[in-house]
């Protein structure tokens, strides 16, 4: 018991004198270093994959299908900002806001593609088999403003209409 007690003074000694020299020793600490760890691995990520409300996740998909092809233009923009405001319930700001920040978070167009079928893939237990109906049809009036969907977009729907079917059905739509 007498070597124990020896060898836990002399490690408490080395700490102390560790850190009395300005190195630092938190880094040993498991429960320091999960939290560092978690705040990295959540500050690093990309913020579409953390949104949860199905609304949000819908506005990303309809505001991603028309990006497909470049920028969005006014027309599509009207009708997006319409169907926001039919199907979600919210008002005109409310419609604007959520278009505003679908639009912000999908600002790299290179990666529009592969982002939204990853998380259409993560976020397809959220959505009942009505709300998927309705979001594929919110994505096709949308790329059908003006000129009309593009092969692209047209993929693209049928890609999301694939993967966004729920294993149960929920009752309701969006509100």
């Amino acid at each position: 018991m007498h070597v124990v007690l020896g060898l836990l003074g002399a490690l408490v000694t080395v700490f102390y004198l560790l850190d009395r020299l300005g190195v630092d020793i938190g880094g040993l600490n498991p429960f320091y270093w999960y939290r560092r760890h978690s705040f990295a691995k959540k500050f690093s990520a990309d913020p579409i994959y953390s949104i949860e409300d199905p609304i949000h996740v819908a506005a990303l998909l309809i505001i991603g299908t028309a990006k497909l092809d470049g920028d969005i233009t006014a027309e599509q923009k009207r009708v997006a900002q319409e169907q926001f405001e039919l199907n979600f319930s919210v008002d005109s700001r409310g419609s604007s806001e959520l278009f505003g920040s679908a639009a912000h978070l999908l600002a790299a167009p290179q990666l529009i593609d592969s982002q939204l079928t990853t998380l259409a893939d993560r976020s397809r237990s959220r959505f009942s088999a009505d709300q998927a109906n309705s979001m594929v049809e919110m994505m096709t009036k949308v790329a059908s403003a003006g000129e009309g969907p593009t092969e692209i977009q047209k993929e693209f729907i049928e890609g999301i209409r694939s993967r966004i079917v729920p294993a149960e059905k929920h009752q309701g739509t969006w509100s």
